[in-house]
């Protein structure tokens, strides 16, 4: 029988931790920690990562941990996406990925460790392909297979890309394209085609690494990668640490092949629902109801090792876009930031649709 590893866990990818809402309760909840010397960037604004001043001058640490469970049923492939989603925290905060330690939890009284070894394997082609050295790790047992890294990176202290950093007036562009989860679903349902499956292997397997150097080249000012939360709910920790509100064109969205299709056929991951319902208070939706329920689920889909989020200047969007692209990559123009609206009951992001909804004076196309 071929093994099928999606069957081991409840849930897949970054869809299977915490849900949002209850995240935001906890870490609301938790008393701040005291003060410490050399932290540049901790858990206060929901960065991707924390960063502390490094042993050279002008150089910062960045430091990160990620674990999620299978979202595909190929070992070494659930391996690779696993480290290379763990890695995209430190590219999120504008740095470069140096060292890292395994996570895994493993169920050895349900699956031979030959399946752990895979998992390891394509960790570590992942790990090399960024230049990342492992140097160690842990591991528990676990009635649910997981994976993930614990990272570390550098970065340079004057160019840390921070959720406080994203400006008015800038254009959002989307390095990826979206709907892993709802991929993972489908394939947890055995209704994935394989050329579905390869595509989003494909995606989830792509290093941020030409992603945060473009956008470095291009003047970001800051980013963020798209994860568990989906594009919105990171959008989210974006805006409120800026103090800015964001337009998003639903219509630009890229899609992974076959999200639209399993989307109607209501193949949705438990995390994204979660998502979704969460988010839906906090986003303004122009465009016919009929519409909402899918932009919402799309945007708010859970993702896996997603694309980062740039925040760009108006003037070195397009040229960003056409660069990414040249990496091969499905970059778009999603959007833009404005001021934060003086209306205290204004939501902080707007969706709309422009099919339906026409021309938005904040949306660069």
């Amino acid at each position: 029988m071929t093994l099928r590893l999606t069957q081991y866990a409840r849930g897949g990818g970054c869809a299977a931790k915490l849900r949002l809402p209850d995240l935001v309760e906890v870490l609301d909840g938790a008393a701040p920690g005291a003060p410490a010397a050399g932290v540049t960037i901790d858990h206060a604004r929901r960065d991707d990562a924390a960063v502390v001043a490094g042993p050279t001058p002008g150089r910062g640490l960045v430091l990160t941990a990620d674990v999620i469970a299978p979202l595909v049923d190929d070992p070494e492939a659930f391996g690779a996406i696993a480290a290379c989603n763990a890695i995209s925290d430190v590219y999120a905060m504008g740095g470069e990925p140096r060292f890292a330690l395994n996570l895994a939890f493993f169920c050895d009284d349900k699956l031979p460790l030959e399946v752990l070894v895979a998992i390891q394997r394509g960790a570590a082609a992942m790990c090399a392909r960024a230049g990342v050295a492992v140097v160690g790790g842990h591991t528990v047992r676990d009635p649910e297979p997981k994976f993930g890294l614990s990272v570390t990176g550098e970065v340079d202290l004057d160019a840390v890309w921070a959720n406080t950093g994203a400006q008015p007036d800038q254009v959002l562009v989307l390095t990826k394209a979206l709907g892993t989860g709802i991929i993972s679903q489908a394939i947890k349902a055995e209704l994935a085609s394989d050329a579905e499956i390869a595509a989003a292997i494909a995606s989830m397997t792509t290093l941020n690494r030409d992603a945060a150097a473009v956008g470095r080249a291009c003047g970001a000012t800051a980013a963020t990668d798209v994860t568990g939360f989906g594009l919105l709910g990171h959008l989210l920790n974006l805006v409120r640490g800026s103090h800015v509100h964001a337009t998003i064109d639903a219509g630009a969205l890229p899609l992974l092949p076959g999200v639209a299709e399993h989307l109607a056929a209501g193949r949705i991951p438990g995390g994204s629902k979660v998502n979704r319902d969460f988010l839906a208070a906090l986003v303004e939706w122009h465009g016919p109801e009929s519409e909402r329920e899918r932009a919402l689920t799309i945007a708010s889909d859970a993702q896996t090792s997603g694309g980062l989020l740039l925040c760009l200047p108006r003037d070195r969007a397009d040229e960003a876009v056409d660069r990414l692209r040249a990496h091969g990559l499905p970059a778009a123009k999603i959007g833009s930031l404005r001021p934060r609206s003086l209306d205290r009951d204004a939501q902080p992001i707007k969706l709309v649709s422009t099919l339906a909804y026409g021309s938005d004076a904040n949306v660069t196309r």
